[in-house]
């Protein structure tokens, strides 16, 4: 394995690696998980204090 002389070339301009319609599509999908993941939490919670007895305030 040898290594070539001539050193990286970082001053070429930066290229789009993904589509605009992949990132939105990356982005709704990260949305909608954290937003499952809120109500998971909030179920989870309300179910520990439902179980345990104690008042929910209003």
């Amino acid at each position: 394995m040898t290594r070539s002389s001539d050193p990286a070339d970082f001053s070429s301009p930066a290229v789009a690696v993904a589509s605009t319609r992949l990132s939105d599509a990356v982005a709704a999908s990260l949305a909608i998980a954290s937003l499952s993941l809120c109500l998971m939490v909030t179920f989870a919670v309300l179910s520990s204090k439902l179980g345990s007895g104690m008042p929910i305030p209003a």
